[in-house]
Parts: structure tokens; sequence; C-alpha cells
């Protein structure tokens, strides 16, 4: 993610310009904390538990709506990796991996660190292959989906998916094209690991702050639904 601009900004958040670079040096690189304080307008699901619970919430909201859509019975481990060589080297602060995990963690899955990596194959595929060995059921990129030279992520992950859910890919763009035409730059892939039960999903998110809540606003409420189905479970 040479740029914020090679994913798009939505411009639902009143604290961000549309093609804004921020300047604030990141605190730290390599790994950011996961319990960021958010803003109620970064919060795109509405009657959730408070800040740092693991609770999935009663009433999912967002694009899946509430018909059909199941809770977890229990939290389970997710992993967030942001993808910035900007962040990497300093020059960024992480807003967007914290901000996922937070958001995450709404939907029952607990992000404990945010791991930070340079844009580019070898270091996105390896971080997701870690978290995936690590026990995560989620892995959620954000970051170089767009179509920079070093926006290489969904090249990153394809290889790591045995199963692509294009319509749910297909979804994530069509709830950030209703805020901006830039979601349709985003790349990002979504899709399982295996089809049997130790299966994961993986998601690529856009690296702004509007992407990142698009992409939650989607996958959160089916993460029981998927999750169950690896698992033989009944549609």
């Amino acid at each position: 993610m040479s740029d914020p601009r090679a994913d798009y900004v939505s411009d639902r958040v009143p604290d961000q310009v549309p093609g804004q670079v921020s300047d604030q040096a990141s605190p730290a690189c390599g790994r950011a904390p996961a319990s960021p304080t958010v803003a109620a307008s970064d919060v795109a699901v509405s009657d959730v538990a408070a800040s740092g619970s693991v609770s999935a919430p009663a009433s999912p909201s967002g694009p899946a709506g509430s018909r059909g859509v199941r809770t977890l019975s229990e939290p389970v481990r997710g992993a967030v990796v942001t993808v910035s060589d900007r962040c990497v080297s300093g020059e960024r602060q992480d807003v967007s991996g914290p901000l996922a995990a937070e958001l995450l963690g709404r939907h029952g899955v607990v992000v404990d660190e945010v791991v930070v990596v340079p844009d580019g194959v070898d270091s996105v595929r390896e971080a997701i292959t870690d978290a995936l060995a690590s026990g995560a059921r989620v892995v959620l990129t954000t970051g170089g989906t767009g179509v920079m030279p070093r926006d290489l992520t969904p090249e990153a992950t394809a290889p790591l998916l045995a199963t692509r859910l294009e319509g749910v890919e297909a979804q994530v763009r069509a709830h950030g094209l209703a805020s901006t035409p830039l979601a349709g730059l985003s790349r990002g892939m979504v899709g399982v690991t295996s089809r049997e039960a130790d299966g994961a999903l993986v998601v690529n998110a856009p690296g702004s702050r509007g992407g990142v809540r698009d992409t939650v606003a989607v996958i959160g409420p089916l993460v029981p639904h998927v999750l169950d189905q690896l698992g033989g479970g009944d549609h």
C-alpha cells in the first residue's frame, strides 16, 4: 500500500479527505496494538457490544441484514495484517489495521495484535501463512489491493485459497460503491483455505478506514455461517 489512494478512501469518514495522506509517524513498526480508540463514526455495525467485547451482536447490521444470519456460539481466533511500506518505514501510522481488529472483535473474532508488513508477495503470503499456522480462523489483510506496482496482496493470497467466494467479493465492492466509485478499484479476494473443518476465511480489504469498514460490514455477519459450513454444518 504505497499510497492509500491505491485502494480507496471512503467519503463517509469526517476526518479523512479523499486523497489526503496522513504524515503522522507510526509509534511502532512491525506490530501494532489491536485495541485502538474508535470513534462512533468509524463503527459500521450498530447495536454492538461494548468496546473490547468479543461477543457477536444480537442483531447484525450491514448489507447482509439479519435474515438467516447466525451468531458465533463462542469467539474464534482472528488475525489482521496491515500491508504498507509506509507504515513499516514509520512514514505513516497504521489506522486501518487496528480498526479492522476492533470491528472484527464486535463479531466475535478475537485479534490479539495487528501485524504490519511491507507490500509484496512474499511478505504478505508469509504473514497470512503464519496467522493460519497460529490457529486463526479468520485472517483479514488491509492494503495492497489496488493497481500500483507494489499492490500485490491478491497475488499473495490467491495460492492460499482452496475456494474463492466471488459473490462475497462482489458484495463488498457493491457496498463500497454506495459511497464512492473508487471502491471498484479494489481487487481484494475473499475465500477459504480448505473446504474441511480446519479451513479458514481469508479476506483482503482495501487500505483505507472506509474500505475496512465496508469489508467488515459485509464479512462480519457472514463469519458464523462460513465457519459452520466448513465444519459440515447445515445451510
